[in-house]
């Protein structure tokens, strides 16, 4: 009988519990047994940008990281992610193995949370599936990871709202609600809230978290091993931007992590000038409103609304809004010459009741 008539032989007989693995990679990793059917559903466990970052996210948790640095950023119809934590780490031969169907380091965790079941071995093959490019940057066993993930925004949707951050209610039990749109920063304050215990979590643009990785890498290792440290690879990965002595060697070691800036940008946060961002579990602590609080504020703001309501409405003409527009703009090039913004636009604007909105948008130059 050949191998695989015999392994069609065994499959026949055998229920699938007691073969649960088929494949030993190594290391601890395993590649579990699994139908067709569950295959071919993965290529559907992903639905949004917000999804990859949650299951990014679980999979840092369980592979016990303590904390967790999320970079979001975005160029065009392009989504970038870069997820860097301080976990077990992948071991060299698997960073591509990874990505394949029902490998996982979770045999017997299999288990279900908020966001559904996790443990499968699909998280990283749903994710791969759904997107341009999914790697691993940076990784080997107990040095953490740096996984980079992008997608295409017209075949991979997200919430249309990125820059809405949410605002936070604490009851007196000391249980959070959040009101806003389900974004991507959302996403990740939610699952910072609730793995609180377990992991900390900080989110922002690749500049803000380069800048926490060198506090966070200054602040865990000796001055003395930063000093004589020969090669950032001899660092767990959330550890070596710390070692960097100039710009140059900064932004080298940052692309190295899936965090793209310039050599400016480095030099700015070499000299403090960027600061490192607070986790998302100490924004919300400080930024929650209490319940009762918000309800009285929300009580006497629609009291006093109602005393001063004018039924007046402002109307301005095409001329005078673009008069205002265009003082607006030449007002603004001087400031973000200075702050190295590139605005984005002419100005919009917007009349309303007892206000006129002025909207001026603009991208950080790197």
């Amino acid at each position: 009988m050949g191998a695989s008539n015999l392994e069609q032989f065994v499959d026949s007989i055998c229920d699938e519990s007691h073969l649960r693995i088929e494949d030993d990679l190594g290391d601890g990793f395993v590649r579990l047994r699994t139908s067709e059917a569950e295959r071919r559903q993965a290529a559907h466990d992903i639905r949004s940008t917000e999804d990859i970052v949650i299951e990014l996210l679980r999979n840092a948790r369980d592979a016990h990281a303590r904390t967790i640095f999320l970079a979001v950023g975005r160029d065009g119809n392009t989504r970038k992610l870069t997820m860097l934590d301080d976990g077990d780490g992948i071991p060299l031969a698997l960073h591509e193995k990874i990505f394949e169907p029902r490998v996982t380091s979770k045999l017997d965790t299999v288990h279900m949370d908020k966001w559904g079941v996790h443990g499968r071995g699909m998280a990283l093959y749903s994710i791969k599936v759904n997107s341009t490019q999914a790697q691993v940057l940076a990784s080997d066993k107990d040095f953490g990871s740096a996984i980079y993930v992008e997608t295409d925004l017209t075949k991979l949707p997200e919430r249309a709202d990125q820059s809405t951050f949410p605002t936070f209610e604490v009851t007196e039990a000391g249980t959070y609600s959040m009101r806003g749109p389900k974004n991507i920063v959302r996403t990740a304050t939610e699952f910072a809230l609730e793995s609180r215990k377990a992991c900390t979590v900080y989110w922002g643009s690749a500049t803000e978290i380069a800048a926490t990785l060198y506090e966070f890498g200054a602040t865990t290792t000796s001055p003395a091993l930063r000093a004589f440290c020969k090669d950032p690879l001899e660092l767990p990965v959330c550890k070596r931007l710390c070692t960097a002595s100039d710009p140059a060697s900064f932004a080298e070691i940052a692309e190295e992590l899936g965090l793209s800036l310039s050599e400016r940008s480095a030099r700015r946060i070499l000299n403090e000038e960027i600061k490192p961002v607070i986790s998302l579990a100490e924004l919300v602590r400080t930024q929650a409103i209490p319940a009762k609080e918000k309800a009285n504020e929300t009580s006497k703001a629609a009291s006093q609304k109602a005393v001063n309501r004018d039924g007046r409405s402002l109307r301005l003409c095409d001329g005078d809004k673009a008069m205002l527009a265009d003082s607006c703009k030449d007002a603004f090039l001087d400031i973000a010459n200075r702050y190295y913004l590139d605005p984005l636009g002419a100005p919009e604007v917007k009349v309303g009741p007892q206000k006129i909105e002025i909207t001026l948008r603009f991208d950080k130059l790197r």
